[in-house]
């Protein structure tokens, strides 16, 4: 079991603060658009990107108490405000705290591939669950996936084509392995030192 480290940061979020579909313009002091990173590991990523867009709001998300921590120190490091961050599960996170067709932005970034075939089904990133996404996410918004597992990439890279309401941005391909403007994480900048290709997926709702 992990150790719980008590996290003081102003840019943390604990389940008292939030409730219901919460008014994110109240959490953040303005009307801004608002983008979700689910699984910010360490924050490399999202303040970088948060950096790029100080005209949107970002909710990075992760369920490691220890990643949080070290994001949230991150961003104050950096003086960045435009992001709040929580420890909790994503789905249900979504389901009782994002208002419908509120969100103008997706990042999920090496999400755990579960490799062996009988753990696949246990993977977050599915058809199913792109279909839920898309309920909270507004027109126009952008959907981007990224993962060093090859099997994993392409399998989101295989289904995506097929989901409804749904525009593919790095036409003619399916996924690539390389997306300009994008930051990479440190475990991306891992991977790619032991000489893994990063596949991203890139998608519009329309």
């Amino acid at each position: 079991m992990q150790r719980m480290i008590e996290i003081n940061s102003p840019l943390f979020l604990r389940g008292e603060d939030i409730a219901g579909k919460t008014e994110w313009s109240r959490i953040f002091g303005n009307e801004n658009p608002l983008a979700l990173e689910i699984g910010c590991g360490i924050g490399d990523f999202i303040a970088k990107t948060a950096a790029d867009f100080p005209e949107r709001n970002f909710i990075a998300i992760d369920y490691y108490n220890k990643g949080c921590d070290k994001t949230c120190r991150r961003l104050e490091k950096h003086g960045i405000t435009n992001v709040r961050v929580l420890r909790v599960e994503a789905r249900e996170f979504i389901t009782e705290h994002i208002p419908e067709d509120s969100l103008c932005a997706v990042y999920i970034n090496c999400p755990d591939p579960w490799p062996k075939k009988r753990h696949r089904k246990r993977r977050l990133v599915n058809s199913a669950f792109v279909e839920f996404l898309k309920g909270y996410m507004m027109s126009g918004a952008e959907f981007y996936f990224a993962t060093d597992f090859e099997d994993y990439g392409e399998d989101v890279a295989g289904f995506m084509p097929q989901q409804q309401g749904f525009q593919n941005m790095l036409l003619p391909d399916l996924s690539r392995d390389d997306l300009d403007g994008y930051h990479r994480s440190k475990y991306m900048m891992k991977f790619m030192a032991e000489g893994k290709r990063i596949h991203f997926v890139h998608y519009r709702k329309i």
